[in-house]
């Protein structure tokens, strides 16, 4: 969801100290240290959201990879962090750690800990002085051999300024926008997105034991390129042909990419619609620079490591009727005012797009408009795209699963108005510039919410902007067993508000077996902590209920929870009706609890430990009359840590309680 522009909960303006955000392009500000190589390459650590696996076992999605963390490997580097303060390299680390190279020959050195033929590398190089980004080669050496060239690239990095941000390291502050920085800001002011994937085809499969090496060359134009982490896998071999399908080839779509493809695409698509057959895209890259419309029908291809489509953000002479200025490549049904589209299958294939920067009236999406009816969204890479899949209701039934969602300028995924009875399942998404996940039940004529939906076992990792997964509004949907780690500013890790024009919340929003890691991070315009889990009331009351259960909530930086109204509506909006049950806290930097807002909350067997502050920080409205204004309420004798039966009184209220960082979170006795 878009930000918006929050003003502080005191009264008091801060100037947000540290920030630094100039020196980001000299690297000087960076938390480093050296990497000392020790005489033994470490054996493979394997993680998952930067944690030992076992800790988060059963939460988020199944993935076809292996991830390393840069930090854990073999490196005669310098290690970057670890840090949380956004608009800083280690901050969008996954982890929030990560390893810098500057000299030629420097390198990280995984060992493989199983096959594999194929490598997903996160990386950071510096921008071009006037922005644009710039390339820089990066060598791959397995074993000692098998040199190969990496071209990595910032070109879809490096943004700057408020929203909807600039791809210009120059760009000022939007006049009459609240900001905490004092005038005149130092430039460049608050660079952010700085990372970017790459995905390599090895040529042959690697064993375990085996040694991949990223070194860098010499004559390199950047002065550092930074690694983050390593994802290892056996690429299967492409999908032959199914029975009963056209391939776009028979109909003249160019596998090289140099011709345009779409007309061969819209042909084959026609064809197969009429015969009931279905589409194949054969492997190869296809040259798409505009949508392609589906309705009815089934289009596959060999793999998304084979099958690509691939093309560019062009202007378009005057405005869509959807109000777009550019168009991009994109799968997309009709549009719900045109009576959307119903079994629609969409599989085994990528977009790789072009957008660098956020445009939000284009739909410049890898999947869009309003797909339902028993479709189906799996096995897709989308890759540089504003939105990876963006739908607009009214529109039921759809099964999103197995994708991956990666480097969005926006949001990974966005259900918005009126959609019902959508299920998005092992989806993992890394990287966007937005919300991970949303649900965004917009208000509309038609008084329709969004409801029945389900967001279940997907990972959502570094969002740069705002939430892993976030709930706006809606009646009776669910978030259930996903892993959600590392938000960097202005949202955290799960999120439900009142906000962005939303219907109320009706029926029961379910948070249910879900993992956060490394949440609850510091939102930079109120200068205060949010939670792991955080719930704001900003537009109206938030009366329905909402249950949290089954959940650990890992290594927050701030608070596990928080429930929170802005200032000006203080005493117009309150929180009711939640309700904590069978929790895990390990490791807060603050509050297990911090309520900022009228309303209750009840907690059941919620245990905690390796919390940095009194468990439970209850200012309410602030108006501290000796009745709580927000009613903590502990059941039973089940609530197990530092609890104490006033935790939830008057008085209990610290503004902003300094952090003491936790331990590192672990198995739970």
């Amino acid at each position: 969801m878009s930000p918006v522009s929050h003003k502080p909960m005191s009264r008091r303006q801060v100037a947000l100290a540290g920030l630094a955000v100039g020196a980001l392009i000299s690297t000087a500000a960076l938390s480093t240290a050296a990497a000392q190589p020790t005489a033994h390459p470490p054996a493979p650590k394997i993680t998952r959201a930067g944690l030992d696996p076992a800790l988060v076992q059963g939460r988020g999605a199944t993935v076809p990879f292996v991830e390393q963390e840069a930090e854990n490997a073999f490196t005669t580097g310098e290690k970057l962090g670890p840090s949380r303060e956004a608009y800083s390299l280690p901050a969008e680390a996954s982890g929030r750690t990560a390893v810098r190279l500057t000299s030629p020959g420097q390198y990280v050195e995984f060992t493989l800990s199983r096959p594999a033929n194929a490598l997903t590398l996160r990386y950071s190089i510096p921008d071009a002085a006037g922005g644009g980004g710039l390339k820089a080669p990066l060598d791959v050496v397995v074993n000692g051999k098998h040199k190969r060239t990496m071209t990595l690239t910032s070109e879809y990095a490096w943004l700057y300024g408020m929203y909807p941000f600039s791809n210009d390291p120059n760009v000022d502050p939007i006049p009459g926008w609240w900001k905490p920085e004092p005038d005149p800001v130092t430039k460049p002011f608050r660079p952010n997105h700085f990372y970017d994937e790459q995905r390599l085809l090895l040529g042959k499969t690697y064993q375990a034991g085996d040694k991949v090496r990223f070194q860098l060359p010499a004559n390199s134009p950047a002065a550092w390129t930074v690694l983050d982490v390593a994802d290892f896998e056996q690429v299967a071999a492409p999908i032959k042909q199914p029975r009963k399908s056209l391939s776009i080839r028979l109909f003249g779509a160019d596998p090289t990419g140099r011709y345009d493809a779409a007309p061969a695409i819209d042909r084959t698509i026609a064809a197969a619609k009429k015969i009931g057959w279905t589409v194949y895209i054969p492997p190869g890259t296809y040259q798409v620079n505009r949508h392609i419309v589906v309705d009815k029908v089934a289009v596959q291809g060999a793999g998304n490591w084979w099958s690509i489509i691939k093309g560019k953000v062009l202007p378009l002479a005057e405005p869509a009727p959807d109000k777009s200025v550019h168009s991009a490549p994109g799968f997309y049904g009709k549009y719900a005012a045109d009576g959307g589209s119903t079994k629609v299958h969409l599989s085994d294939f990528a977009i790789e797009s072009d957008v660098r920067e956020r445009v939000d009236t284009d739909q410049v999406n890898g999947i869009g408009g309003a797909i339902g009816g028993g479709s189906t969204i799996q096995n897709l890479y989308l890759h540089h795209t504003k939105v990876g899949i963006w739908l607009d209701g009214p529109m039921d039934g759809l099964l999103i699963r197995n994708n991956l969602i990666t480097d969005a300028v926006a949001d990974g995924m966005n259900l918005h108005l009126g959609v019902s009875h959508v299920r998005a399942t092992n989806n993992f998404v890394r990287n966007s510039g937005d919300d991970g996940l949303a649900m965004w039940s917009e208000k509309n004529p038609d008084g329709l919410a969004n409801h029945n939906n389900v967001y279940d076992h997907n990972t959502v990792q570094t969002p740069v902007l705002a939430n892993d997964i976030a709930i706006y509004g809606g009646k009776d949907n669910a978030v259930t067993d996903n892993l959600v780690a590392d938000p960097i500013r202005e949202g955290s890790t799960l999120h439900a508000g009142s906000r962005f024009n939303s219907t109320p919340f009706e029926g029961t929003l379910s948070f249910a077996r879900n993992t956060t890691v490394r949440g609850g991070p510091r939102d930079l315009n109120w200068d205060l902590g949010l939670g792991s889990i955080w719930l704001y009331a900003l537009e109206s009351n938030m009366s329905g209920k909402i249950e949290v259960t089954d959940s650990s909530f890992l290594d927050s930086t701030y608070n596990a929870m928080m429930f929170v109204v802005d200032w000006p509506v203080k005493d117009t909006w309150s929180l009711t009706n939640v309700a904590f049950r069978n929790i895990k806290v390990d490791g807060t930097g603050t509050n297990v609890v911090n309520a900022r807002v009228g309303g209750f909350a009840s907690f059941e067997n919620v245990d905690a430990r390796n919390v940095g502050a009194p468990f439970v920080n209850n200012c309410g409205t602030f108006h501290f009359t000796g009745t709580p204004e927000f009613d903590v309420r502990l059941l039973g004798d089940s609530n197990d840590g530092g609890w104490t039966a006033d935790a939830g009184a008057p008085g209990h209220c610290e503004d902003r309680p300094p952090v003491v960082p936790p331990p590192p979170p672990g198995p739970w006795q």
